[in-house]
């Protein structure tokens, strides 16, 4: 039976599957009621920054780390749960072009009529990709960022972008697109997401429980089903 009042977080749309898997894992489990709301990280930071009452956030290791020194969390409570890379997507069904080696990578950009990605670290990652392959000025006119909480999938489906960039956990659920690679190793970017416990928060100690879950070994298989790796040991 429950244990206590429910708990409460929120995370950024790249962790919502995974997250809504765990907490209904960890409610078996323990009798704890955890409720996650995801949206757009931009917008997530925001909410904890204005010291809306969360038990606990989900987010990019840096967006954590800046509420930290905001003094929003507890920066002792910062736990690593997962890593993400960044995956390609077209539409179901459409010609899918060689992703496989950064060279590909760059002539599928410059061919493609449209290109989506999104305000998070994947689409930072791919804007210093542009400049570093010199085509950020040439392609200018031809990117869509996608509104935070909009996933770049959804962009692609609805045939508003030709090729589009975001972690494979938010692209891999989608309907109507395909997902044709993941980045090559040599410009891939694994973002770590972590848990913290907010300072808003009326159940700290149940909070922290939950994310612990998060960390350990029972949630690797979910962590693998939902596109995303165990973030390494924290040293």
């Amino acid at each position: 039976m429950p244990i206590g009042a429910p708990i409460v977080g929120i995370s950024s749309m790249a962790t919502r599957h995974v997250l809504a898997e765990l907490a209904a894992a960890y409610e078996r489990r323990s009798g704890q009621v955890v409720t996650v709301e995801s949206v757009g990280g931009v917008d997530a930071s925001r909410r904890v920054e204005d010291g809306e009452a969360f038990d606990f956030v989900v987010l990019a290791r840096d967006a954590i780390d800046a509420l930290a020194r905001s003094g929003r969390i507890d920066p002792e409570s910062r736990t690593d749960i997962a890593g993400s890379g960044i995956a390609i997507a077209v539409a179901a069904g459409a010609a899918k072009p060689d992703v496989g080696n950064e060279a590909a990578v760059r002539e599928a950009v410059l061919a493609a009529r449209s290109m989506g990605y999104s305000t998070g670290p994947s689409g930072a990652h791919v804007a210093r990709l542009l400049e570093r392959w010199g085509i950020a000025e040439a392609v200018a006119p031809r990117l869509v960022r996608a509104r935070p909480g909009v996933p770049v999938g959804a962009l692609v489906a609805r045939g508003e972008v030709e090729l589009g960039f975001q972690q494979l956990s938010e692209l891999m659920h989608l309907p109507g697109i395909d997902v044709i690679g993941l980045l090559p190793p040599d410009i891939q970017l694994v973002t770590v997401f972590a848990g913290a416990i907010c300072r808003a928060s009326t159940g700290p100690e149940a909070a922290s429980a939950f994310v612990a879950f998060l960390a350990s070994p029972e949630a690797d298989a979910a962590k693998h089903r939902h596109g995303m790796e165990p973030a390494p040991a924290q040293g």
